[in-house]
């Protein structure tokens, strides 16, 4: 080139460095991740706030959670055949443990001793009835003849035998009606369910 235009000297015009693309790649995929995760942290207080993910959570704990299998075989009680039931009245009304010591025996209970209550008890038993027994009726006798009597309260003594004692309360009017009293010993066979590990 001449004239004007002509370079002379060891100087030359300085020029402009060319542009880095990897700094706007760089800035943009930042920028993409920032916006990103500005998404989900919004999305994650919106679940938190609104109980959506206790929601699925607890549906998906369900559909793991095989159902309740019962913890032990039914429980076995014993027949009111094989039950002796001694019936005392501790009330005033006359002639009240013979009628209920044969309503007791209509429905399968072995009647024992039929009479009034000892002075421990004679006019002591507020409620329905107090049934008692050996401490071993607990998990059976006791239960049973509790079903004739849905209020009746249940106490133990030191006795040896089986047998047990229905002592008539003032406030006795009724037994359970038979269809109760079936219902009440079917939920005591019942097995307790397992508890849940879901």
């Amino acid at each position: 080139m001449g004239g004007k235009y002509r370079i002379t000297g060891d100087k030359y015009p300085r020029m402009r460095r060319p542009r880095r693309r990897s700094k706007l790649v760089l800035a943009a995929t930042a920028s993409v991740v920032a916006l990103g995760l500005a998404g989900w942290g919004t999305l994650q207080l919106i679940d938190v706030f609104t109980g959506g993910d206790k929601q699925a959570s607890a549906a998906d704990r369900t559909a793991d959670c095989p159902s309740a299998r019962p913890s032990a075989p039914a429980k076995v009680l014993p027949k009111p055949a094989k039950i002796t039931v001694n019936v005392y009245n501790a009330t005033p009304r006359g002639g009240l443990a013979k009628a209920a010591a044969d309503e007791l025996k209509k429905r399968g209970f072995t009647i024992g001793k039929v009479g009034n209550a000892t002075a421990a008890y004679d006019k002591k038993v507020p409620g329905t009835a107090l049934l008692l027994g050996a401490p071993a009726a607990v998990n059976g006798t006791l239960p049973v003849l509790g079903t004739q009597l849905a209020d009746a309260a249940t106490k133990t003594d030191a006795r040896k035998g089986a047998d047990i004692d229905l002592i008539i309360g003032t406030k006795f009017k009724a037994f359970s009606t038979p269809q109760a009293a079936a219902t009440a010993l079917t939920a005591l066979t019942k097995p307790a369910p397992a508890p849940s590990s879901c």
